[in-house]
């Protein structure tokens, strides 16, 4: 018992306990879950096990994912019935179930997240295999020939990108705000704050929706629409800078 304790131990602790075999070579026989139970005696290695199993159970099941909030969430979520992306019960958090992109990106769609470009030679990839875009697929630019439209490119992007960047930042000023009005409404004299923490929450959604707008705009430069979409986003971006 002490020397298979040590080797399910060991093998707990460096996240291989799932499917790991006898440690015999010549044997290939898995230990069951109630041998582990009766071998381990350690109440936190056996915790380490249970959640190696539930990894490995979400893992297995195409309709559950786990939270993607970077800042850290342990909740299971159900992707059925939810679409394109569903709020967390546990921290809010609203994730999309279509990519690998952390957060619910709308208007931006999956592929603009995927989509990178060069700004050296204007090249399109997919930033998760390296392989050349393909949904739009465009030929390989010779960056000799395309230094002015490279620059412009360059440039245009870098503009987009402050954009983002600032609604970004602008986004965690109004979650720290509300957070700071929460604390506040918790004093005795200064309750009647919910209106306050409503529209932390307004500009919460509004600078979101402005961040990913810019990446919207930016890979739709040649639909028609655009200039409403443009018009819709400026008259955005004034109201919530006014609120």
């Amino acid at each position: 018992q002490p020397c298979w304790r040590e080797y399910l131990t060991t093998r707990i602790e460096q996240n291989m306990v799932v499917n790991c075999t006898c440690p015999i070579s010549e044997c290939r026989a898995q230990p069951t879950t109630a041998f582990i139970y009766s071998i381990v005696l350690s109440e936190e290695i056996i915790a380490k096990y249970e959640k190696a199993l539930l990894r490995r159970y979400v893992e297995c099941c195409s309709n559950l994912t786990w939270c993607t909030n970077p800042q850290g969430c342990d909740q299971i979520l159900l992707k059925d019935g939810l679409g394109y992306g569903g709020a967390c019960s546990k921290c809010s958090w609203i994730s999309c179930f279509n990519c690998n992109f952390p957060e619910a990106h709308y208007p931006a769609s999956c592929s603009h997240m995927s989509h990178m470009t060069c700004a050296k030679c204007n090249h399109g990839f997919c930033w998760r295999c390296l392989k050349p875009w393909r949904p739009n697929h465009k030929d390989y630019y010779n960056c000799s020939a395309m230094v002015s439209k490279a620059a412009w490119q360059e440039k245009r992007f870098q503009d987009y990108n402050e954009r983002c960047t600032f609604h970004h930042h602008a986004r965690e000023f109004a979650i720290s705000l509300r957070n700071s009005i929460s604390s506040i409404r918790e004093m005795p004299k200064i309750r009647n704050l919910t209106f306050v923490l409503d529209a932390c929450k307004v500009l919460e959604q509004a600078r979101k929706v402005l961040a990913y707008s810019c990446v919207y705009s930016y890979y739709n430069q040649d639909n028609e629409s655009m200039d409403i979409v443009e018009q819709q986003t400026e008259s955005l971006e004034l109201l919530t800078n006014a609120l």
